[in-house]
């Protein structure tokens, strides 16, 4: 029979508590265990010492029996010194993902286009180009300010007239 030492889980939703136990490798994960060996308790101090409370002596005779720790319960047992737990380096887990490279790239490329842009703004002669965009400027603003000035006359015309159609229809109402 294969055996092996992990924990079963209790507690409350998202307050979770565990069991440290000695399980048949095909018994469900909260279900029927051989021994419990000790407790977990996530939601207290990493620094307090009822945070994990393990049997150091049981533990050591399952291991010795045979029993295979899970990746948790080794870095308990390592902590109490009866287990040497290798260390695990997965280089790829900090590395980001596809769509966040892709969105550093068109940052990158948006950037450089704005620094070269800058670049040629500078290293063009921007004085002279502006003084006859100026020029060109006032004659057509003042094109404008003269149609802008012909509009009201054009349109008082035609209110004098109704003024003067209304005027001898109420001498004709007076007489």
């Amino acid at each position: 029979m294969a055996v092996a030492l992990r924990m079963s889980r209790g507690g409350s939703k998202k307050r979770p508590y565990y069991k440290i136990v000695v399980a048949d490798v095909r018994a469900p994960r909260d279900g029927k265990f051989i021994e419990r060996i000790g407790s977990y308790n996530p939601l207290l101090a990493k620094d307090d010492e009822k945070r994990v409370v393990l049997d150091a002596e049981r533990a050591k005779h399952w291991l010795d029996m045979g029993a295979k720790p899970s990746d948790r319960v080794a870095r308990f047992l390592d902590v109490a010194g009866l287990l040497k737990r290798e260390a695990r380096n997965n280089p790829n887990k900090g590395k980001p993902g596809e769509k966040a490279t892709e969105r550093v790239e068109e940052k990158a490329e948006k950037a450089a286009a704005a620094e070269e842009a800058a670049k040629e703004a500078a290293a063009a002669p921007a004085p002279v180009e502006e003084a006859p965009a100026e020029e060109a400027a006032a004659p057509e603003a003042a094109t404008e300010a003269a149609a802008a000035e012909e509009t009201p006359a054009a349109e008082a015309a035609p209110a004098e007239e109704a003024k003067a159609e209304e005027a001898p229809a109420a001498d004709k109402a007076e007489g």
